[in-house]
């Protein structure tokens, strides 16, 4: 039985106020939870169990999972109290099925959406009979990222912090968050305090001259983290950038059957709008995830943002790199600047905020 755990007990803070009442895996990308996205790959590639290593909001990935009826069983590991990625997957371990201490389990990141061939991930790492293997993906610009050099035969040579000049930039591999490892070398991990897969697993693993490998690709790669990089995955994946089992076929928008949509307004760039969703006429809708039950009026603009379910937009707004949170009311002629983020419930009078000048007359009376 080929097994897999998800890690998905982090608060997802960078995409409040979305994560302020749902983890970030249970977001919705492309018209399901960027969960769904990730079950259906591992599914593709023949795994049959998977163990959810849980933390914040825990009890809605069982709700999200209540009725799942795919060939494919769920368990559930909750972490009471914070463990690090390495504990998390140490109490994920306890609940897998297999024994054999060599079998290999695979694990990923609940929030990194990857182009990566699992199998062939897993096909490699038996190969070279490894302890842990990691898809490692190359970057443009590595000083954001921890760098993992190899040696020509892809073992790796070190785990390196974030390189803070040219010279320390020795290489482009990152790690893309996707392993596999070796049953023993899971349960060898301290279940019983905080660790870190990357900064102490990993690392010490290196030292201890374990087989250790990187499976280096140049796959689609995009960590979900921040608001502006998750309206482009889901975006992504609905344009056929990216892809997934549960998007049919390539798009400029998904939208929702139960949605309406004026005729004289667009939808365009892989946006995704939501059931029940009102997009009023001449309104323009761009690489942005509208939700459920949103009205967006006449003449309103909406590019690379996300408005979470029940708010409205009023009419001849512009949004650009914002967040909206749920129940929230942006009144008409407002002028949103790039990376604000609104409050779940928020109300916003009618040209409330302008980035540009406006023109209209003072009601004080001076």
């Amino acid at each position: 039985m080929q097994e897999a755990i998800i890690l998905v007990g982090g608060k997802g803070t960078r995409l409040r106020p979305l994560t302020n009442h749902t983890p970030k895996p249970l977001l919705g990308v492309a018209g399901s939870s960027f969960i769904r996205h990730q079950i259906a790959k591992l599914s593709d590639a023949g795994v049959e169990h998977v163990v959810f290593a849980t933390s914040y909001l825990a009890a809605l990935f069982e709700q999200e999972f209540k009725d799942f009826s795919e060939d494919l069983e769920i368990s559930y590991a909750v972490e009471e109290v914070p463990l690090g990625t390495g504990g998390a997957i140490r109490n994920a371990g306890r609940l897998l099925r297999g024994t054999s201490a060599d079998a290999p389990v695979l694990i990923l990141n609940g929030d990194i959406l990857s182009g990566v061939d699992l199998r062939a991930l897993l096909e490699r790492h038996q190969a070279r009979d490894a302890d842990v293997s990691l898809h490692l993906t190359r970057v443009p610009d590595p000083r954001a990222f921890g760098l993992v050099p190899t040696d020509q035969a892809g073992r790796v040579l070190a785990f390196l912090e974030k390189p803070k000049t040219p010279e320390e930039c020795v290489t482009d591999q990152i790690n893309a968050g996707a392993y596999v490892f070796r049953r023993s070398v899971l349960d060898a991990i301290p279940a019983d305090r905080e660790v870190s897969v990357e900064q102490e697993t990993f690392p010490r693993l290196v030292t201890a001259g374990r087989r250790v490998f990187g499976h280096t690709t140049d796959d689609y790669w995009r960590d979900l983290g921040t608001p502006l990089a998750f309206v482009h995955g889901s975006a992504d994946l609905v344009t056929g950038a990216a892809t997934s089992p549960l998007v049919a076929a390539p798009a400029q928008a998904l939208i929702h059957p139960t949605a309406t949509v004026d005729p004289t307004a667009r939808v365009t760039g892989g946006s995704t709008v939501g059931p029940h969703a009102v997009i009023g006429p001449h309104a323009l809708v761009d690489r942005s995830i509208v939700g459920a039950r949103v009205s967006v009026a006449e003449g309103a603009r909406i590019h690379e943002s996300v408005v979470d379910h029940d708010s409205s937009i009023g009419a001849e707004s512009c949004l650009r790199e914002v967040v909206v949170g749920c129940h929230a009311h942006v009144g008409p002629h407002n002028e949103l600047p790039a990376q604000l983020r609104l409050s779940c419930g928020i109300r916003i009078p009618a040209g409330g905020v302008r980035v540009s000048g406006t023109a209209v007359a003072c009601p004080t009376v001076h």
